[in-house]
């Protein structure tokens, strides 16, 4: 019923995953770590290829979301900008996601800490697909 970019949903979830990167290694990976209670070698004894293949299927499925909205607006006569797209995507984050975690890490106690590190990451990665859903309606 409503057609979305393909291209751009992998695009964006890819540029999403690789905010993830940069985020958590170079930029807030250890104080991550700290927050978390790992160790580098606990991290590499993960199985990678779980982790890290279904971190991108669910950026694939956020993806998705942010693009069959927009295309749903379309849809009924109501396009939106390219401002409206990236506003859209940040206010996922911020009204649905940030919240969801917050919650949870509430009720089983994690810190402030690793809060303000999730939710840094979660608004930077709906900013970024928002941003490639703009340039790629």
């Amino acid at each position: 019923m409503f057609e979305v970019n393909w291209l751009a949903i992998v695009l964006a979830a890819a540029c999403g995953f690789i905010v993830g990167g940069i985020w958590y290694g170079p930029i807030m990976g250890k104080k991550w770590m700290g927050a978390v209670g790992l160790t580098e070698e606990q991290i590499k004894q993960g199985n990678m290829g779980l982790i890290y293949g279904g971190a991108f299927a669910f950026s694939l499925l956020a993806s998705w979301t942010l693009a069959h909205t927009f295309a749903t607006y379309d849809f009924w006569g109501d396009p939106v900008s390219f401002q409206g797209k990236v506003l859209t995507a940040f206010g996922v984050a911020l009204g649905f996601v940030i919240p969801a975690i917050g919650t949870n890490y509430l009720f089983s106690q994690k810190s402030k800490t690793l809060f303000f590190i999730d939710a840094g990451y979660w608004l930077l990665f709906y900013i970024a697909m928002g941003v490639v859903h703009a340039y790629l309606p």
